[in-house]
């Protein structure tokens, strides 16, 4: 093949988050952060999405002093965060001054990349997180939010990425959180955004459906420069694809002697975490129609299991896209990931719809997240 993508390296950050609910300890990755250097990673994600959260409310670690660790150690790679623009690291909109001093925070550590997406797509809620970013010249990733709806279509995300350019973003991410992305999908978005925009492309996807990988071949074929993807231990499932086989199948330039260390590392860190494991390991069907990305589903079970109703999971995967066609088709990503999942299942629990709203639907309804890609059913 002769285009061979750039490697986001996700292992640290999504990787896990996906397979054992971001519980990854740093005591289990500090040592092999100097083999991970050594790699010859485009980048790696370390940081943001659910890590902080994790690291206060599980770990008893102090997440900037996690990031500071990572960022000595990681002398010759670029590392990158997830930032949920307006929502910064939370599951709230933050007021703007909050929003400044917090990526200003992250410069202040160094961060060399900063992918920044909104839940709904709202450009006005990636407006400050993109123009603090730029002026401590850190490198903006613009993420569009991948679904499929009726509204979601190649024109509506091609207006995306037309706001996203004229904010100043330095390259393109299609997050495809679900794992939804078809390869003709693929192959169709990639190739407008590059011919339109000719900007860097770099294709984030879930191997939840069995989809990623060929859509990760379509896109490269397109002209993505960058695909996402963890260490086998921390791939598949729910996570993003293997990082091994695309080694082999493009013939990557990348130390495949440390990656295979690194690999036999994660597999016995992986033991020791399978009270967290998804459980879901293989590929899943069901989201092609649920459209839940893996952390998502890893939260429904988390939540039926502790009502002692695991056995309404299917329930709760039919309502979840009746309750996302009423709120207006929100992709479902953090917060609306929550906010749609966790009506679903007091949906299921009451037996009766909406007899119970919880607060975020209410303040999601009042437009506190952003303008609903579709109008809401009334």
């Amino acid at each position: 093949m002769n285009k061979k993508p750039y490697i986001v390296d996700t292992t640290l950050r999504d990787g896990q988050q996906s397979l054992i609910a971001t519980r990854l300890k740093m005591e289990d990755f500090e040592d092999q952060l100097i083999d991970f250097d050594q790699v010859g990673f485009y980048s790696m994600e370390v940081w943001g999405g659910a890590t902080y959260d994790s690291c206060i409310r599980y770990l008893n670690e102090d997440p900037w002093k996690r990031l500071q660790t990572i960022r000595e150690k990681l002398k010759n790679t670029k590392i990158q965060m997830l930032l949920r623009g307006q929502n910064l690291v939370g599951y709230r909109n933050y007021a703007d001054d909050v929003v400044e001093l917090f990526v200003n925070k992250v410069a202040d550590y160094n961060m060399d990349i900063i992918r920044v997406f909104d839940a709904l797509n709202d450009i006005r809620n990636l407006e400050k997180s993109i123009e603090v970013a730029k002026k401590r010249n850190i490198h903006v990733q613009g993420a569009i939010s991948y679904t499929v709806s009726p509204v979601h279509n190649l024109q509506y995300y091609l207006n995306y990425t037309k706001e996203l350019v004229e904010r100043g973003v330095d390259s393109i991410v299609i997050k495809d959180m679900a794992g939804l992305l078809k390869p003709k999908d693929a192959y169709d978005l990639v190739k407008e955004i590059k011919e339109k925009f000719n900007i860097f492309v770099n294709i984030h996807s879930h191997a939840t459906t069995g989809l990623a990988s060929m859509a990760y071949f379509a896109g490269v074929e397109a002209g993505a420069d960058i695909i996402d993807l963890a260490l086998s231990p921390f791939a598949n499932g729910t996570s993003e694809p293997a990082l091994e086989p695309f080694v082999y199948t493009y013939d990557l330039d990348l130390n495949t002697k440390t990656i295979m260390k690194l690999v036999e590392h994660f597999w016995k860190v992986r033991s020791k975490y399978k009270e967290y494991d998804v459980k879901m390991q293989s590929i899943d069907a069901r989201i092609l129609n649920a459209q839940i990305p893996g952390g998502m589903l890893s939260n429904l079970v988390s939540q039926l299991k502790s009502q002692k109703a695991e056995d309404k999971l299917n329930k709760v995967l039919q309502e979840v896209p009746r309750v996302r066609k009423d709120l207006g088709y929100p992709p479902l990503v953090t917060p609306t990931s929550q906010i749609v999942g966790v009506q679903a299942v007091l949906n299921v629990l009451t037996g009766k719809r909406y007899s119970m709203i919880t607060n975020e639907v209410k303040n999601y309804l009042k437009g506190l997240y952003g303008k609903p890609p579709a109008p809401v059913d009334q």
